[in-house]
């Protein structure tokens, strides 16, 4: 791994343990200060500018007791001053008393600066959890 992978692999990480200490002063300081910051949240449109990003931020933190993520499937690329993080957020939650599990297909993007890499792009898609293949096939 070269020096700026281990560096966005940092702010990868900093940005979910932010994300489950469910602290809006830590998730503020991952994202850069740019107006141009985009988020997507599974189920919602595509958020643009650091207010309706933090906001929603705010909004979930305030309505998620608790969360964890297990990170799979993890790749990093670096061009640059650009850096993308694809991966498989396995997530649980707790939400009303329930608790939910979820597998987020995921997209974080990075823009170094001269405060280091600073999340300008996140995005996550549920993914449909295919059931095991049968051996057996059944016709109907």
């Amino acid at each position: 791994m070269t020096p700026d992978e281990r560096e966005v692999a940092a702010a990868n990480e900093r940005f979910y343990r932010a994300f489950e200490s469910l602290d809006i002063n830590k998730m503020e300081s991952v994202w850069a200060n740019d107006t141009d910051i985009q988020c997507g949240h599974p189920g919602w449109r595509i958020l643009r500018g650091r207010k309706p990003v933090m906001e929603s931020w705010r909004r979930i933190f305030e309505n998620t007791p608790a969360i964890r993520f297990m990170l799979t499937d993890l790749a990093i690329e670096v061009r640059g001053d650009l850096a993308w993080v694809t991966l498989y957020e396995n997530l649980n939650s707790s939400l009303e008393g329930q608790n939910i599990a979820a597998m987020i297909l995921t997209t974080n993007i990075f823009r170094k600066g001269t405060d280091g890499w600073r999340m300008i792009h996140h995005h996550g898609s549920s993914v449909a959890q295919a059931a095991p293949q049968d051996e057996t096939p059944t016709v109907h």
